[in-house]
């Protein structure tokens, strides 16, 4: 089942946009998914079970920064990815 996901997330931390940007870089390593950033959050596209296991791996490796950091996830079991624009 296809789906998309979109994140927020919000390290506590005064260098917060390096552990953002180190997170969505090893997103894009997932050649599986398909990414999509932009100033206010990252879209992910793909098969459900590959991108639930990518976040699962990625979202451990950022909290063992040991920082406290908030994910703020939507899903959809839809491919939103593929909708034409209006």
């Amino acid at each position: 089942m296809n789906c998309s996901v979109e994140i927020s997330m919000y390290p506590i931390d005064k260098k917060y946009k390096k552990h953002i940007i180190e997170f969505i870089k090893k997103l894009r390593l997932y050649t599986s998914i398909k990414v999509i950033s932009n100033s206010m959050s990252t879209q992910v596209f793909g098969e459900f079970t590959d991108i639930t296991s990518a976040l699962n791996h990625e979202i451990q490796l950022a909290f063992k920064n040991k920082i406290p950091i908030v994910f703020n996830l939507k899903i959809i079991n839809s491919d939103l990815s593929k909708i034409e624009e209006f």
